[in-house]
């Protein structure tokens, strides 16, 4: 009789969990109203406390136009992200009156809490702290 497989000892790899990764994303996208990509977006954003377009658009390696059109409107209609800062919203009359530069300022945007909750639950099934549901 011969074997299909055999396992390596764990001692020789270390940790091996990413090979659910793709089980994981099918079973967050069937759970939540965000799609593969957005979910990725959301796991690469996750160590940012803020970012802008410019910068995001950059390090992610995506036109800036489509960034933000495939990914971040999208996730803040649906509230997994926010603006964090916007000198577009004046403070008050005398900044909204009197503020010539404010278009040249880039607003920045963040997870909120609901994206964060997002990415925690999927590193808690990708780790295998919490069951992986995917249907056959």
């Amino acid at each position: 009789m011969f074997r299909d497989f055999k396992m390596r000892s764990d001692d020789t790899i270390g940790d091996s969990y990413c090979k659910y990764h793709r089980l994981v994303i099918r079973d967050l996208v069937n759970s939540t109203e965000a799609s593969e990509a957005q979910i990725n977006f959301m796991i690469f954003i996750y160590d940012y406390e803020f970012f802008t377009l410019d910068h995001i658009s950059e390090k992610y390696f995506y036109s800036k136009l489509k960034l933000a059109r495939r990914l971040v409107y999208p996730l803040q209609n649906t509230k997994y992200i926010y603006q964090y800062y916007s000198k577009l919203k004046p403070n008050s009359y005398e900044d909204a009156i009197f503020e010539e530069s404010k278009h040249k300022y880039r607003i920045r945007y963040a997870l909120t809490e609901r994206g964060r909750l997002l990415v925690r639950r999927y590193y808690r099934k990708l780790e295998g702290r919490e069951q992986i549901n995917v249907p056959f």
